[in-house]
Parts: C-alpha cells; structure tokens; sequence
C-alpha cells in the first residue's frame, strides 16, 4: 500500500477517534450543567438590561424634578426677598403673594410627583441589586463547574491534543484533492468516509464485487471510489 492511502486509513482513524473523544466530553454532566448556566446567563443578562434601563428613566426623571423643584424653591426665595423690601407697593405685594401661592402649588405638584418615582427607585434599585447577585452565584458555580470538568476530562483533552498533532503530521501525506474527496464523503457518511477491499468485498458497505468490477478495481489507482457505496476504497490490504 503506498504512503498516501496508508496516510488516508489513518486520518479515517484519527478523525473517528476524534469523535468519540469529543462525545465523551459532551456526554459529562459538567457539560450540560454549564450549557443550563450559560442559558440561565443569557436570560439574567437580558432582565438585567431591563432593569438597569428602567432605573436609569427613572433617574432622568428624577433629576429633572428635582431640578424644577430646585427652581421654584429659587423663585420663592426671591419672591419672599422681595416683599421684605421696603419701598413696595400694595399691588406688588400683592402680586407677590400670588407668585408665592403659585409657586407653592408647583412645588406641591413637583414633590407629588416626586415621591412615587423615589419609591420606584428603590424598587428598581433593589432588583438590579438582586439580578447581580444571582449573576454572582451563576459566575461562581461556572467556574466551579470548569474546574471540575477540567479536572473530569485531563486524559481526554490531552488524548484530543495528541490526535489532533497526529492527524496535522498526517495530513501532509495526502494530497489537496484527496483530502477534498475525504471532507466531502467524511460529511456525507457521518465519518466513515473510506473501506478497503477485503478480498473482493468492501470493509464496509460488505456488498461483494462482481469478478469484472473487481478486476478493473484493482488495475486502477490505490485509492478509488466503491462503485456500490460510493465512499472512498482503498483497494490494497494493509
């Protein structure tokens, strides 16, 4: 066999090798465990961005209250300033008790309104307070989680890191068009992309070569295609 389908049957190898690593890694109870905290991350995240908006209109809403009631206090302030004044008339007194009877009704106004959106503050304040530290907690059992999986999986990960060298150094043995035929009929077959001819039989669809298919199989190239299957076929044995 040359050195080019003996590289092909062991990519296959490597590849299926690699496969069932990988399942192994997802089959932990780690794995689903952190996929459930990573949704229960997702959805907090988004109910904090919620809550987080929420607090702020109500922060903006708040400062412009308070900021009108910071102008009223002013106007009444001069109001009041005004009518101590000497030299005023009774018509201006007058006018500035209506401004300062005005002015009270707006500051009343403002503080009405004022006192429910404290208390919406306190509320939403409150909730982001909690959301955080739930998001704590999640933070806190995902690390522990990654701990433990990394601990779980040692061998595994360092049998996945040994395959994956191997199949790099196996590749440059094969060819940019066989390697192309492999991907494609790898995807196809769910992995088991190539078989090779045992005695006139294909390893792994197993439908046996009439004597004239077999024949012209083995005077072509190493590496062909199953005429039954159509996977790739390595026609001479290990």
């Amino acid at each position: 066999m040359n050195e080019e389908a003996a590289a092909l049957l062991r990519l296959q190898e490597i590849d299926l090798s690699l496969m069932r690593a990988e399942a192994q890694l997802k089959a932990m109870p780690q794995a689903s465990k952190l996929v459930t905290v990573a949704q229960a991350k997702k959805k907090l995240a988004s109910e904090l961005k919620r809550i987080v908006g929420m607090r702020k209109d109500i922060e903006i809403d708040i400062d412009d209250l308070q900021q009108q009631h910071a102008r009223y206090e002013q106007d009444r302030a001069d109001a009041k300033a005004s009518i101590e004044e000497s030299g005023k008339s009774y018509k201006e007194v007058q006018a500035l008790d209506t401004r300062l009877s005005n002015i009270a009704k707006q500051l009343e106004k403002v503080e009405f309104k004022l006192g429910p959106l404290l208390d919406k503050l306190d509320q939403a304040r409150g909730a982001e307070a909690k959301l955080n530290a739930i998001g704590a907690k999640l933070d806190e059992e995902e690390g522990s989680l990654r701990d433990s999986f990394a601990a779980d999986t040692t061998q595994i990960r360092a049998e996945i890191k040994s395959l994956q060298e191997e199949r790099a150094d196996t590749l440059e043995d094969i060819t940019e068009g066989v390697l192309a035929d492999y991907s494609a009929a790898s995807k196809r077959f769910s992995g088991l992309a190539v078989e090779r001819m045992k005695g006139n039989v294909p390893s792994t669809c197993r439908v046996k070569l009439q004597e004239d298919a077999y024949r012209v199989l083995v005077r072509g190239p190493e590496i062909t295609t199953c005429p039954y299957c159509h996977r790739m076929l390595v026609v001479e044995e290990l």
